[in-house]
């Protein structure tokens, strides 16, 4: 199946999404929001599917937010417009952050708007070297979507996150990387290359096992102690059960390398 504005592509097991708006700087329309959307489902429904990485089309820009001069043209049915967009864009975070597959987003240039959320949200990130991170959205009068209220203040602390979105500070990827908003930064032409072979280690891990770790630090934040190690009691104890569970216990005492199914 084919997609008016991303471009997917299986390589192996990993699910690569190219947000394929070059010309618009990658920017998110209703188009976008509602094809990430459907791909969020489809892909957290496929077995096969056991990483996901998110990227942007050209050099220019991962996503620059939305697509502003869109908004202009719609004034006056832009609140409407916004309230569509957002549905569909955060039920696609959700299915992403919740999905078993981890995801990563390969920074490739400007992330700006919802693509600072789309970076924020994903599990791992890795930026090339003239990638830049900004909020942008009180720069045009507006408030932040996407997520990023949610995961910015827990990945880099309230009183970053507030001058992000209050002066629209521009991040470049070392900053990003020292305030921990990303993972690694690598030259421009070693991206593809770096998030493949992420992507294709943890395609190949037990693919259960991480996605449990996805639910337990999602949950974390809104835990008591007590509730937070009940859930990683009742989490371990499933986990025992799994074939990759059992294969990663047998690996350890035989002293050899596992082969997780994801299974």
């Amino acid at each position: 199946m084919s997609y008016e504005t991303i471009q997917l592509e299986m390589r192996d097991a990993v699910a690569w999404l190219t947000l394929n708006r070059p010309k618009a700087f990658n920017a998110l329309d209703l188009t976008m929001a509602k094809e990430l959307c459907e791909l969020s489902i489809r892909l957290g429904e496929d077995e096969a599917v056991r990483a996901v990485v998110i990227t942007g089309s050209g050099e220019a820009a991962f996503c620059a937010g939305g697509d502003v001069p869109g908004f202009a043209a719609k004034l006056d049915a832009l609140p409407a417009l916004l309230k569509e967009m957002t549905t569909y864009l955060h039920m696609a975070i959700s299915r992403f952050a919740w999905m078993r597959a981890p995801v990563i987003a390969a920074v490739n240039g400007v992330a700006a708007g919802a693509g600072l959320s789309l970076v924020a949200c994903a599990d791992l990130a890795v930026a090339a070297e003239g990638a830049s991170f900004t909020s942008a959205y009180t720069k045009i009068g507006l408030s932040p979507d996407g997520s990023s209220t949610y995961f910015l203040p827990r990945i880099i602390g309230v009183r970053r996150s507030m001058e992000l979105y209050m002066t629209n500070r521009v991040l470049s990827p070392q900053e990003a990387l020292d305030w921990g908003l990303i993972n690694q930064v690598v030259a421009a032409d070693e991206l593809t290359d770096t998030v493949g072979a992420l992507a294709g280690k943890l395609a190949n891990g037990p693919t259960e096992a991480l996605g449990a770790v996805k639910k337990l630090l999602l949950m974390s934040p809104n835990d008591t102690l007590e509730s937070q190690m009940e859930r990683e009691t009742r989490s371990i104890s499933i986990l025992a059960r799994t074939s990759d569970g059992r294969e990663g216990i047998d690996a350890f005492v035989s002293k050899r390398k596992p082969s997780f199914a994801g299974k």
